[in-house]
C-alpha cells in the first residue's frame, strides 16, 4: 500500500514532522511518501491561504496520484479535499475529518488545540461543515507569535500541554484533538500526561486512509462526487488538465 501525504504549505520542516509521524502510524508494509507545496505560504492560517494551499495540493495530486493508493492532504482544515475526491479515483483523506472521526469514536465532546488565535474561526467553520459543532467543547490556542513554524512544539510545549489540561478541566472535553501539521507527533509525546485520549491528525489520517484502501471502495461515477464534466479550459498545469480531460461518464 502506498500513501502520499501532501503538505499544502511550503515549510519543509513541517513536512519532516508529518513524515516522521506518518511513518510511526503506518502499518508494516505501508509505504509513506511526503511532498511539499512548491508555492504558497509557510503555514496555512486563514481561509484565503487555504485556497492557495488547496490549489498547491491539487497540482501535486494531479501529478502523483496514479502511483499511490490513497492521498492525505496534510493540513488541518482539509484544503481542497472535496474537489480532489471528485477528480481522483483513490481515497482522499484530510487531517481534520480524520481526527474528528477518531475523536467521535473515543468520546462525546472534543476540544481542539490550535497554533494561533487567527486560525480558530476557520477551524470552527470546518467542524460545523462536518456536522459536529454540537460536540465541540472548545478551541484553545497559542496566543504568542510563532518564531519558527517547524519548532512550535519545542518553543511552546509546556503551553500546549497546559491548553490541553484546561480543555479537559474547564471545558469538559472527553477527547483532545491536536490541530495542525506543525504539531504532528505531539499527541504521541504527551498522551501519558493528559487524562483523556489525545488525537493526532496525521496519524488518524494515515490509519483511516489504510482502512479505506483495504475496503476497496468503487470510484464515484454518479452523484455529487462524480468527476467534473469535460469543458474548455486554459492555462492549467498539465497534470490538472489531464485530470479534467478524464471527465464524467454520460448519465
Amino acid at each position: 500500500m502506498n500513501i502520499l501525504l501532501i503538505n499544502p504549505n511550503t515549510s519543509q520542516s513541517v513536512s519532516d514532522l508529518i513524515e516522521a509521524e506518518a511513518r510511526r502510524a503506518a502499518a508494516p508494509g505501508t509505504q509513506v511518501s511526503v511532498l511539499t507545496a512548491p508555492f504558497g505560504v509557510a503555514y496555512i492560517e486563514t481561509r484565503f491561504e487555504s485556497l492557495i494551499g488547496a490549489y498547491a495540493a491539487a497540482t501535486l495530486a494531479a501529478e502523483h496520484w496514479e502511483a499511490n493508493d490513497a492521498i492525505v492532504v496534510a493540513a488541518f482544515g482539509d484544503p481542497g479535499i472535496d474537489g480532489l475526491r471528485e477528480a481522483l479515483d483513490i481515497p482522499v483523506v484530510g487531517l481534520t475529518e480524520a481526527a474528528l472521526m477518531s475523536a467521535c469514536l473515543l468520546g462525546k465532546r472534543f476540544s481542539i488545540i490550535a497554533i494561533s488565535r487567527r486560525i480558530t474561526a476557520w477551524y470552527r467553520e470546518v467542524v460545523q461543515a462536518n456536522g459536529l459543532i454540537d460536540r465541540l467543547a472548545s478551541i484553545r490556542c497559542l496566543d504568542t507569535p510563532l518564531q519558527d513554524i517547524g519548532r512550535v512544539q519545542d518553543d511552546h510545549g509546556e503551553r500546549l500541554k497546559a491548553l490541553c489540561l484546561s480543555a479537559v478541566d474547564d471545558d469538559g472535553a472527553d477527547v483532545i484533538m491536536i490541530a495542525g501539521a506543525p504539531l504532528a507527533g505531539l499527541a504521541r509525546s504527551i498522551r501519558e500526561r493528559i487524562p483523556v485520549p489525545v488525537v493526532d491528525g496525521v496519524s488518524s489520517a494515515v490509519c483511516h486512509a489504510q482502512t479505506l484502501v483495504s475496503l476497496a471502495p468503487a470510484a464515484a461515477r454518479r452523484g455529487s462526487f462524480a468527476p467534473p464534466p469535460v469543458k474548455p479550459n486554459q492555462g492549467l498545469p498539465a497534470g490538472i488538465a489531464r485530470l479534467l480531460a478524464r471527465g464524467a461518464s454520460p448519465a
